[in-house]
């Protein structure tokens, strides 16, 4: 699961909202984006920053522009669920259920016209995802067993390509719906090596490569690309999909993203007519559009939550980094035990955060599946929860060992003052309000918590390689298959962050694993390998159940998905878990 990823079958990753100069509304309006000049269906949409990489395979992150560049060999339909053909026309399970033949399309053609076969498959899943050269985090959902193998794959002929798996792996059909990169156009800089002994794939297609050299296959390719300013794209002439009558997809010729770095900013030039999408929709500007709707030409769409968790996270890490103590030994005492942690969850007003916070358009969240899995486990199923309630997080406390002074502060068993730094992303209003709150909740319970809203890459930095942290508030992708957060809960995992196995590529000494952690690793391994529904729903509910039990995420609240569409965007399918363009391909502009 990557830090909020918008592709489907890849987890979201964390919404990053930065601050902006109230002057980015004049100097980068996207009117100036709509010229006489370009008499071609378009459509304005914007993002909250810079892409990071064109390299599918680097990026974590969001925003990304690979969901309209790039297909898979399957994709799944968001309004159903259900996966459904993409760059395979077809493919075939094997009785013992360890073998995947695809058959690709006919005439499948890259952005640049060379053709697109087996070839690519091969290079992209042996060559690029599964290489121990190139890291990326997809590996962690592409390992499978209790000895973490990765399946194999073969060309049969042009057209037919075939993975092996070590034994059965119910996730891996939805997983093939990562992207195919082009061998010809890559396949060098995989094989040759740098300076430094590492592939120069690691510094391949970044930023500063310029847009119309990155080669694609999905419904648009990448015309221009101004930082801080716009991503350009343009109908991929060689895109398979056609319409009912035979004519090319997609519809709309040119797509323009505005970076706007400030939700407030997006909100008032969506309000203006500079952009054609708003979304998300903040609680907070839910009512204000809802009432402009008619007068706007545009129309409020809603879904369900929101497919992710928004969570706070203490550092569990017990390891030392140069004989150093990672987490301050005192600190590590509280977070490590879980009446410490069950006691903040239960001090936590979230039933407030979403009535002052979201305006009640959100929901409490107690499990990091969303509801609309087949997996999902409810509170009413056995799924426990922690309604507010304070005095009962002080008896947790009280009988943990901590005590409190005459002033009502809160201290350990040696008379220490519980106090710690809770970290978010700056220029998130929602998240750095809800920390505020947490900041009071907590406080009346004892606890000092000192807040720190920081740079998003600093943060980054501070949970992958320093790990100077003591708690954060953050949100990571949820799904429908659970495996997709293997790279969160296997102990080894690339995004366990909570407890990391590695910081900047080295070991951590002296780490421990408590049996909880170890179980549920075990748990995932076992409900992958399950191909019977019923039994690995009762895997994945036991997973569920030791992570509500043993917190290493407290959950907490999110949001409604909304999203608000100029009316001249048609075609618009508003699915349950959002995304107003996720079907782009059909989508067409009204004259």
């Amino acid at each position: 699961m990557r830090f909020l990823n918008s592709q489907l079958l890849r987890r979201w990753l964390m919404v990053l909202l930065v601050g902006v100069s109230a002057i980015a509304l004049t100097a980068c309006s996207p009117d100036r984006f709509r010229t006489s000049a370009a008499q071609v269906p378009e459509l304005i949409d914007w993002t909250l920053s810079d892409p990071k990489t064109f390299n599918y395979a680097l990026s974590n992150e969001s925003p990304n522009v690979f969901s309209l560049i790039y297909e898979g060999l399957i994709t799944e339909n968001a309004l159903t669920g259900q996966i459904e053909p993409s760059l395979a026309e077809s493919w075939e399970i094997s009785d013992d259920k360890k073998r995947i033949t695809f058959t690709m399309r006919k005439g499948l053609k890259w952005s640049d016209g060379q053709p697109l076969t087996a070839d690519d498959v091969v290079f992209s899943y042996r060559d690029i995802y599964l290489n121990p050269a190139i890291p990326t985090d997809i590996q962690d959902v592409l390992r499978i067993g209790k000895n973490r193998l990765f399946p194999s794959v073969r060309k049969i002929d042009d057209l037919r390509v075939e993975f092996t798996t070590p034994e059965p792996f119910a996730p891996f059909l939805r997983i093939t719906g990562i992207p195919i990169m082009p061998r010809h156009a890559l396949e060098k800089a995989v094989t040759t090596k740098g300076s430094d002994g590492n592939p120069l794939f690691l510094s391949t297609w970044g930023t500063d490569t310029d847009p119309r050299e990155i080669i694609a296959n999905g419904p648009y390719v990448m015309e221009s690309y101004v930082s801080s300013q716009r991503v350009i794209f343009k109908r991929n002439p060689y895109y398979w999909r056609k319409n009912s009558e035979g004519n090319p997809l997609p519809y709309i010729e040119r797509i323009v993203w505005s970076v706007v770095e400030n939700r407030d900013t997006a909100l008032l030039q969506f309000r203006s007519g500079g952009l054609d999408v708003s979304e998300p929709i903040r609680p907070e500007d839910f009512t204000l559009l809802k009432r402009e709707e008619k007068r706007g030409r545009f129309t409020v769409h809603m879904g369900g939550q929101r497919p992710i968790t928004t969570f706070m996270s203490f550092n569990l890490n017990q390891g030392r980094r140069d004989g150093r103590p990672i987490v301050n030994p005192i600190k590590s005492r509280w977070f490590n035990n879980v009446a410490f942690r069950q006691a903040v969850a239960y001090a936590i007003d979230r039933e407030k955060m979403n009535n002052t916070i979201y305006r009640g358009l959100g929901a409490l969240i107690n499990s990091t599946l969303i509801p609309q899995s087949p997996f999902y486990l409810s509170p009413e199923q056995g799924l426990r929860v922690y309604n507010y309630d304070p005095e009962k997080a002080r008896q947790l406390l009280l009988d943990a060992g901590f005590k409190y002074d005459p002033k009502g502060q809160l201290l350990d068993a040696e008379g220490n003052r519980v106090q710690f730094t809770l970290m978010t992303n700056a220029g998130n209003t929602i998240r750095e309000q809800m920390l505020a709150q947490i900041r009071q909740d907590l406080a009346r319970i004892g606890m000092q918590v000192d807040l720190s809203p920081i740079n998003f890459n600093v943060l980054l930095d501070k949970l992958n390689n320093s790990l100077d942290w003591d708690a954060y508030l953050l949100a990571m992708g949820s799904g429908r298959e659970p495996n997709d957060g293997s790279n969160i809960w296997s102990p080894d995992g690339s995004s366990h962050n909570f407890n990391l196995a590695k910081a900047g590529g080295k070991p951590i000494e002296g780490r421990v694993v408590s049996d909880w952690e170890a179980e549920i690793g075990r748990l995932f391994i076992e409900g992958a390998q399950e191909l019977d529904e019923t039994r690995r729903r009762a895997i994945y509910a036991r997973t569920q159940q030791l992570q509500q039990e043993n917190l290493p995420w407290i959950p907490l609240v999110v949001e409604r998905i909304m999203a608000a569409v100029r009316d001249r965007v048609q075609g618009v399918e508003y699915p349950e878990l959002g995304g107003a363009l996720w079907n782009i391909q059909e989508l067409y502009i009204e004259k």
